[in-house]
């Protein structure tokens, strides 16, 4: 049965699951996740760092 088997007909993994080589638009959506990741692995230290600072001066 296993930890999905109440939904076993809608949710089977397939043998090729994640063939990345087969994925439409692969350039585009692989740019686009790898920039999306990329901003956010920046982005949240930088607002942590100028939010702390802030809440340093405030106090």
């Amino acid at each position: 049965m296993g930890a999905h088997g109440h939904d076993e007909p809608y949710y089977v993994h397939a043998k090729h699951m994640y063939n990345l080589d087969r994925m439409r638009y692969q350039k585009l959506t692989m740019s686009v996740s790898v920039l999306a990741a990329f901003s956010i692995g920046v982005a949240v230290p930088v607002y942590a760092v100028i939010f702390q600072q802030r809440k340093t001066v405030s106090a």
